[in-house]
């Protein structure tokens, strides 16, 4: 258990952090499943337009620190693949 003030500081601020990273972490996941939706129904469109949202989160996300660049890049360069894919099934 934290014993001086400077520790007990640090508890309060990791639990702020926290909560916060949470509530990026799950917009994320968000824009992520409504682009996975457009996808299931062959919308491109809908789906070109998810992609620019969740693409924009990802990396916002990154920017904060909420998820590591490389897993950003891993994650916009799959969705884009899906949709190039499906934009390619569509033509």
């Amino acid at each position: 258990m934290a014993n001086n003030p400077g520790a007990k500081k640090a508890i309060r601020k990791i639990a702020r952090r926290t909560e916060v990273n949470t509530a990026r972490r799950s917009r994320v996941r968000t824009f992520l499943r409504k682009f996975e939706d457009a996808v299931a129904k062959g919308d491109v469109a809908v789906a070109k337009a998810a992609f620019i949202e969740a693409q924009s989160e990802l990396m916002r996300a990154v920017s904060k620190g909420v998820v590591h660049p490389n897993t950003g890049s891993r994650k916009v360069s799959r969705l884009a693949a899906r949709l190039k894919k499906l934009d390619k099934a569509a033509a």
